[in-house]
């Protein structure tokens, strides 16, 4: 499942960033990202943009780190250990993603994943609504590829999503705003088959596969997005990247074991637990 691994000259491993928040719980956020990164073999580092308390069950509290040290983080992180792709994931308001886009403007990085997160699994907001508009003027431009999920698209266009030919119209609007790749995920819509659909600013991909019964899938838009990321860095192409996230998501979820009251995590490390399964 990892891509053309391999050290880049002068020894330097693989590296992604995540720009994202906390989960105190470890299933989604920062946590999910750097998992799933590991699994994936690439060095993860990261920016922390808010502190959540949560669990399988509930959010019960968000304290958003300042812009500014969001941005030192960023900067830290790109100054000196570099990152051959990012991704950001929970950015909450509108001051945190102006932060987030002026940092990777100046940087321009040619792989950057976009997660649209706005609510948690659980409910909870993690978008403010003044924020969304600024995410699609100000992010989106730079994103590689974006990965909304259809209440997410919805949100992103203001369009109807229970189609497939809805999720593709609301796909052409989201690449209008710049990025090159749109995955309009399905895991949302019911059936036995969960359908991502892709756009490339010409052709739509679907990229089908099982629903997974199970209860664990506290994560798995960070954890998808994050192997979007990782597979980038690794050196694959954008669809095949996609294409081979989906199939770490669907054994993540497959392999995934109950934890907790509520909606716990998917295993991020499939195949070969970690010392605390």
């Amino acid at each position: 499942m990892t891509g053309p691994a391999g050290d880049l000259p002068g020894g330097r491993p693989r590296c992604a960033l995540t720009i994202a928040g906390s989960d105190s719980g470890g299933g989604a956020g920062i946590q999910a990202d750097l998992k799933t990164f590991a699994a994936l073999g690439v060095y993860g580092a990261s920016a922390i943009t808010a502190v959540t308390a949560q669990n399988t069950v509930a959010v019960t509290r968000v304290e958003e780190i300042s812009p500014a040290m969001v941005t030192a983080q960023i900067d830290a992180v790109l100054d000196d250990i570099g990152a051959d792709a990012i991704k950001t994931g929970m950015l909450g308001s509108a001051a945190i993603v102006g932060a987030v886009a002026d940092a990777l403007a100046r940087r321009a990085p040619p792989c950057l994943v976009v997660d649209p997160v706005m609510v948690s699994k659980s409910g909870a907001a993690l978008l403010r609504d003044e924020a969304v508009e600024l995410l699609v003027r100000r992010l989106l431009p730079l994103a590689l590829v974006v990965t909304p999920n259809l209440p997410e698209a919805a949100r992103l266009t203001g369009l109807p999503v229970a189609t497939m030919d809805e999720r593709r119209a609301a796909a052409r609007a989201i690449a209008a705003t710049g990025p090159r790749f749109v995955v309009v995920k399905g895991g949302h819509a019911p059936g036995d088959e969960v359908i991502d659909l892709v756009y490339d600013g010409r052709e739509f991909e679907e990229v089908r596969g099982p629903r997974i019964d199970t209860r664990s899938t506290h994560g798995t838009g960070c954890t998808f997005s994050a192997a979007i990321a990782a597979q980038l860095a690794l050196g694959l192409e954008p669809q095949a990247a996609i294409r081979a996230a989906r199939d770490y998501l669907t054994e993540a979820l497959r392999a995934a074991r109950a934890m907790g009251r509520g909606v716990g995590p998917v295993e991020h490390f499939p195949g070969r637990r970690p010392w605390w399964c």
